[in-house]
């Protein structure tokens, strides 16, 4: 989720670059249509590996829900619960992202450019670019958190819910409107060091193999693949807490004496410990990663051709 909503449009690249960043001719409905297809697209391309993850960071998983590997977990879950298991709770995530993503890059746009203004009269200011993305990412998740909830649910091993609608249903009836943000805080905690360690890997990958920060395919794929790879490992200890907040997963919650339900960041971070050790913030670390890879990868790829694309046709019409 928007660990990677970001990456599909990544703050602009440092200074002295020979091309600037994605241009501002660009019209509001084509970022937000852009987003909403990016968003779509890199939710569901990996979505069986994404249900891997949310079963492999259950604390107390059923003996017949244990995983040595991704593979293997996609194998088992196919052969003894069908073929389109891995992809439950799809729609309800592609009914979030479209929505979630459009949002977010009209509110970065919008706000970068009128605090653009502001901050640097039409400057292309680095405060304003924070600001904007914060703000676009409150909204992102403020629309996903709900969609998370019912997705990661719908993942579990022995779900109970028939479909999107009667886990929304019964959700609501049994624990409440507040149920569907109790992972809210952590999410958004969750953020920050994910896009700090995204960028600076990123960047930190083009000087390496690309100094002169030409236009190379190649070397975009690959920074933004180490990127999501670093970033997501570094924060998969959030990761499961988020998680564990979103199913109210029972056995683990009861084993513990928790009667009602599990809420509050601070608490999450408690039973995880207390249930699975240090090791325990590190479960699904693996999925994680498999799943961010390509998916931060086609983000700047994209963004990189897209920035390519539009400042040549600007740079040739000037000549």
């Amino acid at each position: 989720g928007p660990p990677a909503a970001a990456a599909a449009a990544p703050a602009p690249p440092a200074e002295g670059e020979e091309y600037e960043s994605l241009p501002s001719g660009a019209s509001l409905g084509t970022h937000m249509m852009a987003g909403a297809v990016a968003g779509i697209m890199e939710h569901t391309v990996m979505y069986p590996v994404d249900s891997v993850k949310t079963r492999m960071q259950s604390l107390q998983p059923d003996p017949k829900a244990q995983y040595r590997s991704v593979y293997e977990a996609l194998k088992k879950i196919v052969l003894t619960e069908g073929f389109w298991r891995p992809l439950r709770g799809i729609n309800v995530t592609m009914l979030g992202a479209g929505p979630a993503h459009a949002m977010y890059f009209a509110c970065y746009e919008k706000m970068k450019k009128s605090l653009s203004e502001t901050i640097q009269h039409g400057g292309n200011s680095h405060l304003a670019n924070g600001i904007a993305g914060s703000v676009a990412t409150l909204l992102h998740d403020a629309v996903m958190n709900p969609a998370e909830v019912v997705k990661q649910r719908m993942q579990m091993f022995n779900s109970p819910y028939k479909s999107v609608l009667a886990c929304v249903m019964t959700v609501q009836k049994t624990e409440g409107f507040g149920a569907f943000y109790r992972s809210y805080t952590t999410q958004l905690t969750m953020n920050i060091p994910f896009q700090a360690i995204h960028f600076i890997t990123y960047e930190f990958m083009q000087e390496q193999i690309n100094p002169h920060r030409e236009y190379n395919p190649r070397s975009h794929i690959v920074s933004g693949a180490v990127a999501g790879a670093v970033a997501a490992a570094a924060t998969t200890p959030l990761d499961v807490c988020k998680t564990l907040l979103n199913t109210q997963e029972n056995m683990a919650l009861s084993s513990m004496n928790i009667s009602g339900h599990l809420s509050g960041m601070v608490n999450a971070f408690k039973t995880v410990y207390q249930l699975g050790g240090v090791s325990g913030y590190f479960r699904g670390v693996q999925a994680r990663v498999i799943y961010q890879m390509p998916s931060t990868a086609i983000a700047w790829s994209v963004y990189e051709f897209f920035k390519y694309f539009l400042t040549k046709h600007k740079l040739e019409k000037r000549t």
